[in-house]
């Protein structure tokens, strides 16, 4: 009997949707609303050869084109980053960022816009493009809240993130099953507002995104097409 009980207790805390690191190929149409023309967003991650992984995401519209990428390794249930890119350009005021992570050192070096960036490492110190990874595993876990430290540019900030609960997306490839989480930020000191909508039964796939930013623009991208370990992700 107790043993049942346990045995009970324990499948109860198992995740629905397990997640487990799997290379995706995704495009998005993405809506800058202040601008009458949209543009087309991708993301993708690859398992490379020699064992890590590397996320990338590029956006392009009339004003803006933009591009990030990070490597990083996995460690247990750890995200170790091993280097950040990131280039805006356009109509936009161009940016551009890198970071090199080492860990024997445990030292973040590299530049935002040719100034030097130096930054203390520790263990659970993510940049901008893999804790978005580390969101996803813990949404598959069934974390309601989540916080993590994260590269800034220059400087180390605290992202956190809740759960809103669970939402069907319309997507040009079918209805997701999506779980909501909203960016923490208090709403007395920032206007941004940051919206992901990740897909239950497509290993917590980001479908869709909804951003305001700091003067009011709105950024919207949503699911075009994609797969997932090769597999076409389909709706219902």
């Amino acid at each position: 009997m107790r043993r049942a009980l346990l045995f009970a207790l324990a499948m109860l805390s198992l995740p629905l949707h397990a997640f487990e690191m799997k290379p995706f190929s995704v495009t998005y149409t993405a809506d800058w609303k202040q601008v009458p023309v949209s543009g087309s967003a991708e993301r993708k991650l690859e398992h490379r050869p020699d064992g890590s992984w590397q996320l990338d995401f590029s956006a392009s519209m009339m004003i803006v084109n933009l591009t990030e990428s990070s490597v990083f390794r996995t460690e247990g249930n750890d995200l170790l980053p091993q280097s950040y890119a990131f280039k805006r350009g356009g109509l936009a005021k161009s940016k551009t960022v890198n970071h090199i992570f080492n860990w024997n050192a445990k030292q973040v070096t590299g530049s935002d816009n040719g100034d030097p960036v130096s930054l203390p490492l520790n263990r659970g110190l993510l940049d901008k493009s893999t804790y978005q990874v580390a969101l996803q595993k813990d949404v598959a876990s069934g974390k309601q809240s989540m916080s993590y430290q994260v590269i800034d540019v220059d400087e180390i900030d605290t992202y956190d993130f809740r759960v809103l609960g669970e939402e069907k997306v319309e997507t040009k490839v079918g209805q997701i099953d999506a779980i909501k989480v909203e960016r923490v930020r208090d709403p007395t000191q920032t206007k941004r507002q940051t919206i992901l909508w990740l897909a239950k039964n497509w290993n917590y796939l980001l479908v869709s995104l909804y951003q305001v930013e700091k003067d009011g623009k709105q950024y919207h991208i949503i699911l075009e097409q994609g797969t997932v370990d090769g597999k076409a992700v389909k709706g219902n």
